[in-house]
Formats: C-alpha cells, structure tokens, sequence
C-alpha cells in the first residue's frame, strides 16, 4: 500500500464546464491503470481523465459551480488530498460564441409595447450602448462581483440584472468618454420607440390590416342577420327561453322533489356534523376509558357541561342524559381502581384529581390513604403467609433443603447458589415493602392535610391517619421481631440489622414523627444486642474448638516459658469479634443511641466476654489433661534405669515424635501464664481503646481470673504428681538391687548407682522445665527434691546395721546428693537429709572420714559435668566439704 495522492497544483484555476485542466501533484498512481478516481469540485470527471504520470494527470471539467478541490482515488495509495481548489462558473452563451451545444438564436424578447419581433432571423445580441467589447477580452473577477453585488447579475434578461455589474464586466477597459457617448446612443434608441402613432403603425402595419378586415366581416354578417331575423330578433328569443324554462320545470319536478329532501338531508348532516362533538361524546368516553385518558374525558364532559346545560332540545337532552350515565360509571370505576393496589403515589393524585374533578360525592382522598394503609397491611400478612409456606415446603421436600452448620433447614437461593434462610428472605420482603409503601402513604396523607389534593381537609383526621401509620409500622416490626429465631448465624443476624438499618435511614428522610420511628427503633436496639451476644457466642464456640488447632509447636519464649499459638489465636479472635461488632453492631447509626448506656445491656456485655474467657478455659483445660493424642496412645511410666527401661525414654519400637504428656502439662502451663500475665491485660487495653466499658467494673471480673489460677495450679499438681511419683517410686528398688545392703566390707570406690540415678532424673527434669518452662524451676525441683529427701530419710532409717564399709558409702551417697541439691532444697527437704544423716552412725575412724572426702573429692571430678546441671556452685561446694572434715563429722 503506497502513499496517498496528494494534488499540489491546477492550471487553469477556473473555467466554465468542459474546461481543459492540468492536474499535478505527487502519488497520482504507478500507471493509467492505477488511477480509478478523479473529482473537480465534486463532480466525477473519471472519464475524461488522461493519465501523464505520476505528477500529471489532464482532464476536462463536469458541470461544477463554485470553489471545490481535486481529489485523485488510485489503487495503491487510496483516497488523496487537494492543497489548491478550481473555480467553476456558468457564462451566458451568445450566437457569435464558440459553444458544444446549439444556442437558440432568436430569443422571445419583449419590447415596449407587448409585442414581439415578426422576424426573428433578424435579431442579433448587441450591446445596448453601441460600444465595441474587443478591448476588454480580460475579465472582471468573477468573485470581486459577488462581493460587490451579493445576487445581482450582469445578464440584461435576468430579473436581478444590475448595470454596475454589466458595466465591470463588458467595459471595465472603457474610456468615460466612451461609456457617456454610449448613454446617448441609449437614450436616442429609447426616445425612437417613444415616437407618435405614424412610428407605431409603420412598425405594426400588418397587425393594423387584419383588425380592419376583421371589421368589415362582421359589419357584413350584421347586415345579412338584420334581412333573416328583422330589426329585433330578441322577441322571439325570449319566448322560446321561457317555453324551454316550463318545459324543463314539467321535465324535472320529481328531480327538484328529490332535491328538496337531499337539502333537508344535507341540513341534517349539517347539524350533526356541526354538533358532532356532543353525539359523539358517549362512545368517545368509553374509548377513552379504555385507554386510561380519564383527562380528556373529564375536558370534554366539562366542555359539554359549559355549552349545553342549559338546553331545551329533547335531542341534546336525551345525548347528555347518556353522557351522564357514562360518568357515573367512570366515578365507580375510578372509586374502584383507587382500591387496587400496587399503585404510585403519582397515580393516586391522579385517580384523586380525577374524582375531585368529576364532583364525585365521599373523600375520595381519606378513601385512598385508607386503603392504601390496608394494603400495606395485608402485603405483610401474606408475606407471611408465603413465609410460612416456605417453612413447611421445607420441611416436607428435604431435596430442596440444605443443612447449615447448625443443623438448620434452608431454603436453596435462586439468585447467586448460596443457602439463604427463610427468615431471612421474609424480613428482606418486609423491609422492601415498608420501604416501596410507607413512603407514599405518609406523602399521601401530608398532601391531604396540606390542601394538594384540592379536597375539603378534615382536620380531625389527622389522629386517625397517625394511628394508620403507628399501627401499619407496629404490625411490620411485631412480624419481624416474631421471625429472629436464635439459632440464626451471626452473619445473617448482620445481615438483618444492616437491611433494617437502610429501611429505618429511608423513614427518618420522611420527618415521621419520633414516636413512629421508635417503634423500628427499639427494634435495632434490641437486634443489636442480639448481633452482639450471637457474634461472641459464635466465637466462644470457636474458641472452645481451639484444642484441634494445638500442634504443641512452641512459637515464642518470654519469662513465663514456651508459649504456643493457641493463647495468639485466642487473643487474635477476641479482639477481631469487638472490632467486628464495634464497627457493626456498636456504632451508631442515625437517631441511634450508645448500645452500653442502660446498666442491663452492660451486663450482658460483661457476661458476653466472660462467655469468651471461660471458654478459652475449658480449652486449656481440655489441652492440659488430654495432652497430644500420641502421648496419650502411649502412656507409660518412667521406671527405673536399674530395673526396667530408661526414665524419660521410650522404646525404639515406639513411634511417638510428639511431646509426652508430661511436657504437654508444662506447655499448658506456660500458656496459662501467658494468657494471665499478657493476653488476658491486652485484651482489656484493646477493649478499652476500643471504648468498650471498662471491665474492671463488672461485679465479680476479678474471680474470671481466678479460674484461670486454680487451673494453673490443677496442672502444676498434676505434672509433679507425674514426676514425683515414678522418681520416688524408683529409689528402694535401685538403692537394693542385687539383694545388696549396707552391711557389706568392699572398698566403696564411688557413689551407688542410686544415687546416680537419682540425679539423673533430676536432670532430666530440670532440662524438661529449663526447656519448655525456665520460671517453673522454683515450683517444680524444690518439690520433687522435698519428695526425695524424705524418701531417702524413710530408707536410712529402716537399714538396721551398717559396716564400716556402708557408712562410708551411705555417707558418701547422701551428703553428695544434700550439697548438690542443696539450690533448690527446700528447709523441709534440708530437714529431710539431715535426718537421713542422723540415722547413718558416724564413721569409726579418722581414716574412714578421710577415705568420705577423697571419695567426695573423686566423684565432684568425675561427675563435674552432671553436677553442674543442677547449680554453678555445686562443685565448689562439693569440694569445700571434702576440705573440711569437721563438716564431714558435723553432717
């Protein structure tokens, strides 16, 4: 696709149709072929077109008027452009012009005395000054004469002809001399026709010859009547016209009888066409009944009314007695229509205007507003009714029900697929009735009590119309109190309060009385509350499920230990649920107060939130006593490393990856901590910024929190009892394994493997704590230490005879254990091993004292790395009693 044809320049720029022009530009096609498109000033000049080259194309000009450009079409570039514009005119073509067509030589011109040329090959145009043109072959532009003239013409034929314009453009080169010499040739050729009779006749002679024979002929035929008839013939004429006249009158009397009826025919139809208005008016009424212009009808019933009250003629009579009967029952049909519903508030002004106009007897106005109030009415009624229809339709065809998560019965939306419940639907019906109804009805009303309506206004009507509206606006807020149920869902409660809200936000634009808008709005008040205690309720049950989210995964550590995302989820969704129901439920709307101000709604916030937290207690509680489902599959004791398999250890046929119950009790401490240390406070911070009512103040808020604190010490017992018991429990049977007691004479070279596994256990206990919980140390070691110690003074007592070789190992064993635990000793459990002391005799010799603190000295070296994990200080300790061997007697 090449270029388009762009026209740069014409030669000539204007000329008459035919005219030869020389087209140039560039793009004006490849070959001739190329060029199927040539206009001049709009007119197709195609056909006479001669293709040059690309920059030439000649053609001859069409029929065209006025300025226009040159537009080229050609097959490779399209449809072209014109940069310059050709001027075409019309010029007047004489018998000495040059011309393609044949120019009429002897035009009809008319002289001054009406008549025309009797020779007409001797006409030729000539100007009428007499002048010679040769000298102005250059003409006058053309556009310089409109602009002067406007729609004058230089052509002496035309009726707009102008002789400047002649004058510019036949002899704009003449000399003034010349064009005055021509003035008298002109006056003189005037003043020659102008001349007496004798010119006249000699120019007309022949004319004057057939008048005078014409004459003679009927001077002849006068005289050739006067020797046939006589000197008077009109006698016998009038005679023989009078005969004619009674013998068309015998002719034609059966024609006149039936002329004079089709008179009083055509005078009947006369009238009636002239009364036709009022004949026609009964069959026009119904016509315009049926098509609902009761304006026109009521227009034209007037304009009788006007023009023929009065009238004594039985005809007129008997048509306006029909006319009446016709409006009567336009009166009844109206009245009756204005009992149907739906109508608008437009409509009712109009079926009102109607009547009024019609002097329809009763207020048709009251009547309106009272059966519209009783539509309103019985719309809501059979909204419930087809609401109730839906609910056993329901029940019986369980295909076309779906179960919500409440085990509730739906009916399946045919809108977007979604499970929208009966009650729902209904309030969304009753709220888009009150909205469509109660607006016009209180319009209605305030128009007739204003004087709109152009009835008499009865002012005592105005408390049986409020009563209307309160009773109409009662009955729709009792039906749609009646239909909350309280196992709806919480979104479908907001979703109520949020349509009712927008129905109640149209009623306050009214300017309804206040007593009128309080009956919806108590209704809100009382919705909201229940949106709130539905919206917390639903949470408490999700809350209470929070144990299935527990992966016993510890995802933060603070002071109070390890702490899970079960205390975050909580948290996480309290604060979402009072900001969900601050931003829905609790911010007011319009002519709405604060939810919390009544003391009541109060107590029911604080009830709310407490629902919340001793829900979250129960889940704790289920966590910390249910423990993981895997710890709970295998459930063993830890017995002794001596005896049986090893504490704190599982088979290598256990699959079990997850924490021990023992290590679930502690999580669940540290998440009961946290939630009273951080959790619980934050919650209260949020609530407050959140302008919530301070919960400080609620009655009995402080023991909400003591059941949390019991539950932490339920716990606590509970993993003490589970450590406490399999530890102590492994002691005697380690102590005297083998059947070995402490009457024996071996050289003791370290401490009994009782007491290494006492210690070990302790450990493991400690690294189990220090891991998950690092602030239960100082509840949970000082207690199973306490355990122990009284254990082992129970079994030092009960031994009945020590060898020397026995007091040095029984020694030995326990003031290791004394001074190594002695971080987390208790006075009850120091007590403890001093008794266990006392009951073990005192070494014999000095070198049995000697023989305990080498012997103390060897294990602090060699059991330094298991010593340190209870304390810094118990190697220093350890080491300190084995220097001083008054301690060693003293203990």
């Amino acid at each position: 696709m090449g270029p388009p044809p762009v026209v740069t320049g014409i030669s000539p720029k204007e000329g008459p149709p035919g005219t030869r022009v020389t087209v140039r530009g560039e793009f004006l096609g490849n070959k001739a072929q190329d060029l199927i498109g040539l206009t001049i000033c709009g007119c197709d000049c195609l056909l006479s077109a001669e293709w040059k080259s690309s920059n030439k194309i000649i053609a001859r000009s069409g029929p065209c008027k006025g300025r226009g450009d040159i537009i080229v079409t050609t097959r490779s570039g399209g449809q072209g452009t014109s940069t310059v514009q050709f001027r075409g005119y019309h010029e007047t073509i004489g018998p000495m012009k040059e011309s393609a067509v044949w120019v009429e030589e002897a035009p009809m011109q008319s002289f001054v005395w009406g008549r025309r040329t009797l020779s007409p090959t001797n006409y030729q145009q000539e100007d009428p000054l007499g002048l010679s043109v040769e000298g102005n072959d250059k003409k006058f532009p053309e556009d310089e004469l409109i602009e002067l003239f406007g729609d004058g013409s230089g052509d002496l034929t035309s009726e707009k002809f102008h002789p400047g314009w002649f004058l510019l453009q036949h002899h704009h080169a003449t000399t003034f001399g010349d064009l005055k010499a021509g003035l008298t040739y002109l006056k003189r050729k005037v003043n020659s026709q102008k001349e007496g009779q004798l010119s006249f006749l000699k120019a007309n002679v022949g004319s004057v010859m057939e008048q005078l024979d014409t004459i003679m002929s009927l001077k002849e035929q006068f005289e050739m009547d006067i020797k046939s008839y006589g000197s008077d013939p009109t006698e016998k004429l009038e005679k023989a016209i009078q005969q004619s006249m009674s013998e068309a009158n015998k002719l034609f009397d059966d024609v006149l009888a039936r002329r004079d009826r089709a008179d009083a025919t055509r005078n009947a139809l006369t009238l009636m066409q002239r009364y036709k208005f009022l004949f026609c008016m009964p069959i026009n009424i119904e016509r315009n009944i049926k098509r609902g212009n009761y304006d026109l009808v009521i227009n034209d019933y007037t304009r009788v009314k006007n023009l023929f009250k009065n009238t004594e003629v039985e005809v007129f009579k008997k048509v306006l007695q029909e006319i009446e009967n016709r409006i009567e029952m336009l009166k009844t049909f109206l009245r009756n229509k204005l009992q149907e519903m739906p109508f608008s508030l437009e409509e009712h002004k109009k079926i009102i205007r109607n009547l009024v106009n019609l002097e329809a007897e009763g207020d048709p106005a009251w009547d309106a507003i009272v059966s519209h109030a009783n539509y309103l009415k019985k719309s809501i009624t059979a909204c419930i009714e087809e609401h109730l229809e839906v609910d056993n339709s329901n029940g019986d065809e369980s295909s076309k029900v779906k179960p919500t998560q409440n085990n509730k019965q739906i009916k399946l939306s045919k809108n977007d697929g979604t499970d929208i419940p009966p009650q729902i639907s209904y309030i969304e019906a009753v709220c888009d009735i009150i909205v469509e109804q109660l607006p016009d009805l209180w319009r209605l009303g305030q128009s007739y009590f204003t004087g709109q309506l152009h009835v008499a206004v009865d002012v005592e009507k105005q408390t049986p119309f409020k009563n209307l509206v309160l009773s109409s606006m009662q009955h729709a807020m009792e039906t749609m109190r009646n239909t909350f149920s309280n196992d709806l869902d919480a979104i479908w409660l907001l979703h109520i309060l949020r349509r009712i809200r927008q129905m109640y936000a149209s009623l306050i634009h009214l300017d309804l009385p206040s007593d009128a808008l309080d009956i919806f709005g108590k209704l809100i008040l009382d919705l909201r509350l229940q949106c709130f205690t539905a919206l917390l309720k639903q949470t408490a049950e999700n809350i209470s499920a929070l144990y299935k989210k527990e992966a016993w995964q510890i995802e933060y550590l603070n002071e109070d230990g390890g702490v899970t995302k079960v205390p975050y989820l909580f948290e996480e969704m309290v604060i979402g649920v009072t900001k969900r129901a601050r931003d829905t439920v609790i911010a007011c709307g319009p002519r709405e107060g604060a939810l919390f101000a009544n003391p009541n709604h109060q107590l029911l916030y604080y009830n709310s939130i407490k629902t919340l937290f001793t829900s979250f207690a129960r889940c704790l509680q289920q966590l910390a006593f249910s423990g993981c489902e895997e710890a709970l599959d295998d459930d063993e004791q830890s017995v002794s490393q001596l005896v049986g398999s090893p504490s704190g250890c599982k088979s290598k046929s256990n699959k079990h990856h997850g924490p021990t119950w023992e290590q679930c009790l502690l999580i669940s401490l540290s998440n009961i901590r946290y939630t009273l240390n951080t959790v619980l406070p934050n919650i209260e911070n949020a609530l407050k910024d959140m302008d919530y009512p301070t919960l400080s103040n609620a009655v009995g808020w402080n023991s909400d929190w003591t059941q949390l604190e019991t539950l932490d010490t339920a716990v606590l017992d509970a993993y003490l009892e589970r450590r406490c018991d399999p530890l102590v429990g492994t002691i005697e049977p380690s102590m005297y394994l083998g059947g070995l007691e402490w009457d024996f004479e071996t050289e003791p070279t370290h401490v009994r493997p009782y007491a290494q596994e006492i210690l070990a256990n302790l450990i493991a206990v400690h690294a189990e704590v220090r891991r998950v919980a690092p602030a239960l140390l100082p509840q949970v070691l000082p207690h199973i230490i306490e355990t122990v110690a009284e254990e082992l003074a129970r079994l030092m007592s009960c031994v009945t005879q020590f060898r020397p070789a026995g007091i040095v190992q029984a020694r030995t064993d326990i003031i290791l254990l004394r001074n190594t635990l002695q971080s987390y000793s208790t006075t009850r459990a120091k007590n403890f091993f001093e008794e266990a002391l006392d009951a073990i005799p005192l070494p014999v010799s000095k070198e049995d004292r000697m023989r305990i603190d080498m012997l103390l000295s060897k294990v602090a070296t060699s059991m330094q790395l298991q010593l340190s994990c209870l304390t810094r200080d118990t190697t220093n300790k350890i080491a300190t009693t084995a220097a001083d061997p008054d301690r060693i007697t003293t203990v």
